[in-house]
């Protein structure tokens, strides 16, 4: 391996290592650090992860968390390594919210408080501020968790508080929150609407916004990562002799 350029180890080699195992190599020498921390290493090892022998399950129950390789060729599950919360919690308190490429946005149900959350590196970053940003109410609230065409990882919350809605994105290169408007019918606001967690896919968050009851609305709100612009389309036909249940998939 010494007689191949640094190059092809990271990018054709590293590239297909577990999570776990790029996070040891950082640990060789400054120049694999720093070129283990690019987006582009980052982008390429990503897509190599999806690949059905790389797929992993994360339970949480109580105050432990474990993760699991899912074996594909035999439908069965690999056996279970332990992750440490890197932060304070209580029994039963942490609510997965989203996420992408191995990045969770997570809730402290006790506190409310959201935090960014990368189970193989145990890095984590607080979002609340002094000024109310960062907390999460369940069933009134939504997230989604993107990456924009900068390569900063993002969080977009939406906020309902006694009928005002907030739209707000956080930004892990900057490490701020900041609004943007929301345009599309002010009726979303209302608790009769459930709001799914966001799908990120080809460039766009999608929402399902379902109505209450038999009968009611039902929606999906797109709202594009770049152009920071919202809009709606149509929930596909629904039966009139029933409910049925909506989840945007990413296939």
């Amino acid at each position: 391996m010494a007689d191949l350029p640094t190059h092809t180890i990271v990018f054709e080699i590293l590239t297909r290592l577990p999570a776990k195992d790029v996070g040891r190599s950082k640990s060789v020498c400054k120049q694999w650090y720093a070129l283990l921390s690019t987006q582009d290493f980052i982008k390429i090892h990503c897509s190599r992860s999806v690949v059905s022998s790389n797929q992993r399950v994360l339970l949480i129950d109580d105050l432990t968390c474990s993760v699991r390789p899912i074996i594909s060729n035999n439908n069965d599950y690999g056996p279970s390594s332990t992750v440490t919360f890197p932060f304070h919690h209580q029994n039963n308190d942490v609510s997965i919210l989203s996420h992408l490429n191995g990045l969770l946005c997570v809730c402290l149900n006790h506190t409310y408080e959201l935090l960014l959350w990368n189970p193989t590196t145990t890095a984590f970053k607080r979002l609340s501020t002094p000024d109310s940003h960062g907390f999460y109410i369940n069933n009134l609230d939504a997230i989604g968790l993107y990456v924009d065409a900068d390569d900063d990882y993002k969080v977009l919350h939406i906020k309902r508080r006694s009928g005002v809605l907030g739209v707000y994105v956080y930004s892990r290169e900057v490490d701020s929150w900041r609004n943007i408007p929301f345009i599309t019918r002010q009726e979303y606001l209302s608790p009769h609407f459930n709001w799914s967690a966001g799908t990120f896919c080809g460039g766009t968050l999608y929402f399902t916004v379902c109505e209450c009851w038999i009968g009611g609305t039902n929606v999906v709100i797109c709202f594009d990562v770049n152009s920071k612009q919202f809009k709606e389309i149509s929930f596909p036909p629904i039966p009139s002799n029933g409910m049925v249940q909506g989840v945007l998939v990413n296939v």
